[in-house]
């Protein structure tokens, strides 16, 4: 029997279940404190990494975005999405030929001759011809491992289904967190719950580019927010009030004094916390410039372009892990697919191009691995002018130590059909992608590279169980060997 019960994975749980073996006057086991030294250690390193999730809201078409090239492939695709004659555009189906440029060109040929390419995405297509850049077929949330058949059935007991299927808010969530909204902790948090003690500025591990998430909330680790012009400035501390420094420094003495009552205390705490930050992000900032060009007019870029920074940064702010969160939106296309999806690539391309520059510029393209996720897939099948909410869909990873130039997973047929033939077996209606790689394998990989220990990595992901040999799974593998 299987359980979403992500509350009893955490850290958090750990944590609460010492304190209660503390109060009852039990000692704790010491398997249990060597088993906590061991997990501080694995961060305790010389070296510098990160993960930077780019989160592409509104779930991102995965038929329009690694496209099928392939004649057979192509055709197929052509004929579901309402393409004209002469494999020339039509519906929302792209032309072959606009494809050619970008056509992908992995290392080791896929199997069946099968090919794909990018539209617009061409600072991509060339990392990934470079061999900076990978893409994972298929992954979509997961508890257990489903076939169609097992989808379709009536045993939820042995074959739960990801909670809320189709659903933004909810995917989203369960995305980041493996749980639906409302969630309080996610994986990229509890990455950063592991790297705390190993960053001398604990604050700055976890830093969010893009407004409020739960992806970089964990049990310890608190999600710093900052903007494309850095850290956000309490006004009346940073700038004189009404022209007066003498009421700004007032203010600011009467914000952090101490106090008795206990929540004032606190909050003053919290505050001088937080003007403390903002000036040792800002005096870290002022250190670091960048020749590499970002791209104008492209939030995607002003947010990976401060996180660029941020890294240039490392030392000042006394990092060594840490994990970033930026976003696009504008995914959810239902209508207009064809005359806007293209231009939503292309800035993420250009954006996510830029960033590799400067890693590189800055000497840790190997150190920095970025990684894109979305709401869901969409319907392979077209709505008319767009596409509809799907499940599974491909993603990319881009970075100096990814094992680029390559496809990783299986690639799916091309097909919207209800028959019990093999290709129908992919979907579960219109196209829809049953994902043949579950979240949490995609997301452990990128942790483990990041240095967070086997034993720790179901805490993380608590469905990861369900995967992998050692839940007789060897098929799904825990680690899906897209990094060095």
């Amino acid at each position: 029997m299987f359980l979403l019960q992500t509350d009893l994975h955490t850290r958090r749980a750990f944590l609460r279940r010492s304190g209660q073996l503390a109060l009852s006057g039990t000692a704790l086991p010491m398997a249990l404190n060597l088993a906590a030294m061991g997990e501080a250690a694995a961060f305790d390193a010389s070296d510098y990494k990160a993960l930077v999730c780019v989160f592409l809201y509104g779930g991102n078409d995965y038929a329009n975005t690694v496209v099928s090239y392939d004649d057979p492939s192509y055709t197929a695709y052509s004929t579901i999405r309402g393409g004209g004659a002469a494999q020339a555009a039509g519906g929302i189906a792209l032309a072959k030929a606009a494809l050619t440029p970008t056509l992908l060109r992995p290392s080791l040929a896929l199997p069946g001759g099968l090919q794909y390419a990018h539209p617009a995405m061409t600072g991509l297509a060339a990392l990934f011809n470079a061999g900076q850049a990978a893409v994972q077929l298929n992954v979509g949330p997961l508890v257990v491992p489903l076939t169609k058949t097992q989808y379709s059935g009536a045993n939820r007991v042995s074959y739960p289904l990801p909670p809320k299927l189709f659903s933004h808010n909810d995917q989203q969530s369960i995305w980041q967190s493996s749980s639906p909204e409302g969630s309080t902790v996610g994986w990229g948090g509890n990455i950063g719950d592991l790297a705390l003690s190993g960053n001398t500025t604990s604050l700055f591990t976890c830093i969010n580019v893009t407004g409020n998430s739960v992806f970089l909330s964990g049990d310890s680790a608190l999600s710093y927010q900052v903007s494309t012009s850095g850290a956000v400035a309490i006004n009346g501390v940073k700038s004189n009030v009404y022209g007066s420094s003498a009421v700004k420094n007032a203010l600011t003495t009467l914000v952090q004094q101490s106090r008795t009552h206990t929540l004032e205390n606190e909050y003053n705490r919290v505050t001088t916390r937080a003007i403390n930050a903002e000036a040792q992000i800002t005096s870290g900032l002022s250190g670091v410039t960048l020749a590499t060009a970002f791209p104008s007019g492209n939030s995607l870029a002003d947010q990976l372009k401060t996180v660029a920074r941020l890294i240039g940064a490392r030392t000042a702010l006394g990092n060594k892990r840490q994990v970033f969160l930026v976003s696009l939106g504008g995914f959810d296309l239902h209508d207009n697919l064809i005359a806007q999806h293209p231009g939503l690539l292309g800035k993420l391309s250009e954006a996510m191009t830029a960033f590799y520059n400067a890693t590189a510029e800055m000497g840790v393209a190997s150190k920095v691995t970025t990684f894109t996720a979305s709401d869901f897939g969409r319907t392979l099948a077209s709505n008319g002018d767009g596409s509809d909410h799907g499940w599974g869909s491909h993603h990319f990873v881009m970075g100096g130590a990814v094992k680029g130039a390559a496809f990783y997973g299986t690639p799916p047929p091309v097909s919207i059909g209800s028959t019990a033939a093999p290709q129908d077996q992919w979907h579960v209606g219109q196209g829809r992608l049953l994902p043949s790689t579950s979240v949490d394998q995609y997301a452990a990989t990128l942790a483990s590279w990041f240095g967070v220990a086997n034993t720790e990595l179901s805490g993380i992901l608590p469905n990861l169980n369900h995967f992998g040999a050692a839940a007789g799974r060897a098929d799904y593998p825990t680690n899906l060997g897209f990094m060095a």
